[in-house]
């Protein structure tokens, strides 16, 4: 019998490569694809050369074809930071319409099962606190950040349509912040960009008050969470995400504690529909698929910050400056 196949997209992005280890891990062949947008060839380089591994270098916006079988897709492609959807708006929205479309037929000519990558911005600035999936969210279309959030919002409901009108087995993940080793420290989000500038010695810079919260959730645990509801029978968005909540001020002083950096904090305006609060409810993760969290902020917090430090110069100063 042939290992079990899955095309993973977005292979070479920062949770695409963790899937992609896990799902070798797990016996699969894995078919990485990327067209290196935002993704980044050496968090998959360990992986090359494996028999378990095939990597192409493609735009799933354009078509999707793959020879052979493939039992389960992941479809993990799209510009996932404000860094990176503020600056390629159209190619953001199309991987999330177009490339969703194409990977949904492909799937169907493959009679494979598809697992979806949503987060948690299809809920917006929330008036419902924690957010849970029967929440239908607080999102501008209009606004800076709707080229994200309304790419997701459709890509959830045309995988819920091919569900419910082709039979295909489906999954949606709503994924909640998500941080690790692989981050690309200049990707805009509020971890990376304070550990950055902490190794910089450059003040930690905070949009707003700070009052506003984040969940942070270690990339092993969502890992689980996407392994076990790609595995399941349930059809409907299911939230992954560490419940544990914290504002923004806090949490710089816990990077502050982290990394030993004596730069002060800078306040600096809130960027338009920034959301004020993000906290999952994860009842239906612990429900159905029988998830929690293990790894406390602490703990993965002094993982990603080793993991940063190993970084060269070049590599940080690379970083840093990626889109400028």
């Amino acid at each position: 019998m042939p290992n079990k196949r899955i095309l993973i997209t977005g292979a070479a992005g920062f949770l695409g490569s963790h899937l992609s280890d896990r799902f070798i891990q797990e016996g699969f062949d894995v078919v990485g694809m990327d067209n290196l947008i935002t993704g980044d060839i050496k968090n998959i380089e360990h992986l090359m050369g494996l028999k378990e591994f095939e990597f192409y270098h493609h735009d799933v916006s354009k078509y999707v074809h793959v020879p052979g079988h493939i039992d389960y897709i992941l479809h993990f492609a799209s510009p996932a930071s404000p860094i990176d959807y503020l600056k390629i708006p159209i190619q953001t929205l199309k991987v999330g319409s177009l490339g969703t479309h194409n990977l949904l037929g492909f799937a169907m000519a493959k009679k494979a099962r598809i697992l979806v990558a949503s987060t948690s911005e299809v809920y917006g600035d929330p008036t419902v606190h924690p957010q849970n999936e029967d929440y239908w969210g607080n999102v501008n279309p209009v606004g800076p950040r709707g080229v994200y959030d309304e790419a997701k919002r459709f890509q959830e409901a045309i995988t819920m349509a091919y569900h419910t009108y082709h039979g295909l087995e489906t999954r949606i993940v709503r994924i909640f912040n998500t941080y690790g080793p692989r981050m690309r420290l200049n990707d805009g989000r509020v971890l990376p960009a304070f550990i950055g500038q902490a190794l910089r010695g450059e003040d930690l810079t905070i949009f707003g008050d700070g009052t506003q919260t984040r969940s942070f959730c270690y990339q092993s645990d969502l890992i689980e969470g996407i392994y076990r509801l790609l595995m399941s029978d349930y059809p409907y968005p299911v939230n992954i995400g560490n419940p544990s909540e914290i504002t923004i001020n806090q949490f710089a002083e816990e990077i502050i504690k982290l990394t030993g950096t004596t730069q002060k904090l800078v306040h600096k305006p809130l960027p338009k529909d920034d959301p004020k609060q993000r906290q999952p409810d994860i009842s239906r993760a612990k429900e159905i698929l029988g998830w929690e969290p293990k790894i406390n902020r602490e703990e993965g917090l002094k993982i990603t910050y080793d993991y940063f430090k190993s970084l060269s110069p070049e590599e940080l100063k690379k970083s840093a400056h990626r889109f400028d």
